[in-house]
């Protein structure tokens, strides 16, 4: 099996709906990616901020510089510093905003729908 390797200056980039201040690169993913999972790089400028939307399908978020604030359904917020994760499961509802002063960059690594199919090892007996 081949290795893929994506160095940031060839990363695409892209602007999902909803978005502000965002500026999101494709690592691994975009129209042409067949690969079961997508790696998004995202900026995040202060005052930059994602509007509450549910999540399409289950998402990992690692924050790698600064802090986000995650917004709940509920209206509960959650700071994530660098080095800190959320995940977050299908249709989930959340903002994401930098409230900060400081640019922050946060990992988006979820499934592809247009992927192929995971298929996990059979049991063991």
């Amino acid at each position: 099996m081949p290795i893929d390797i994506t160095h940031l200056t060839d990363a695409v980039r892209f602007q999902p709906p909803g978005h502000h201040g965002v500026g999101p690169v494709h690592l691994f993913g975009g129209e042409q990616y067949d690969g079961a999972v997508t790696v998004a790089l995202s900026h995040y400028v202060p005052g930059g901020r994602a509007d509450m939307s549910p999540v399409p399908v289950e998402t990992v978020y690692t924050v790698l510089t600064g802090a986000l604030t995650l917004t709940d359904a509920d209206g509960g917020t959650h700071v994530l510093r660098e080095l800190d994760s959320a995940r977050l499961t299908v249709g989930t509802l959340r903002a994401v905003e930098n409230r900060t002063n400081l640019a922050a960059s946060m990992l988006v690594i979820r499934p592809n729908p247009a992927g192929p199919a995971s298929t996990a090892p059979e049991a063991r007996s």
